[in-house]
């Protein structure tokens, strides 16, 4: 009489195979502690960087002009006037715009372009008057 054999171990029954749904991985994944990695930064720059501190001065410049081309500028920095109603020239507050933006200076010309029509128009009705004046004065004489 034989004794059984025993079966070889690879070849007990499978168990079935379940599939279970499939998870996709946050976009992010949140760091893990491995024992070298160091913990993350929560405040600061990153480690490594090199960009510097820089202390931020900040001042505002308003200038602002009348339909008439009158214009002046003021200076404040914070709640501290520097300057108030300073007279500026038409052509420095153009030549100043076109220096620092075509976004800034474009909408500026428009303003002074206007003013200097409505002056132009201004003079030639002085310019009216002064001939009727003098028509007048050649009449008297």
């Amino acid at each position: 009489m034989t004794a059984p054999t025993p079966e070889p171990a690879d070849s007990t029954p499978e168990a079935p195979v379940v599939e279970a749904p499939a998870v996709e991985a946050p976009a992010d994944p949140a760091p893990t502690d491995a024992p070298g990695d160091p913990a993350p930064r929560k405040r600061g720059r990153p480690k490594g960087s090199t960009a510097k501190t820089t202390r931020v001065v900040e001042l505002t410049l308003t200038v602002s002009g009348a339909v008439d081309g009158e214009w002046q500028a003021e200076l404040k920095r914070g709640a501290t006037w520097l300057a108030r109603g300073l007279p500026v020239s038409a052509g420095a507050v153009l030549k100043a715009a076109a220096e620092l933006h075509p976004e800034i200076s474009g909408p500026i010309d428009e303003v002074i372009a206007e003013a200097r029509a409505t002056r132009e128009a201004k003079v030639a009705e002085l310019e009216a008057q002064l001939e009727q004046a003098r028509k007048a004065l050649a009449e008297l004489e």
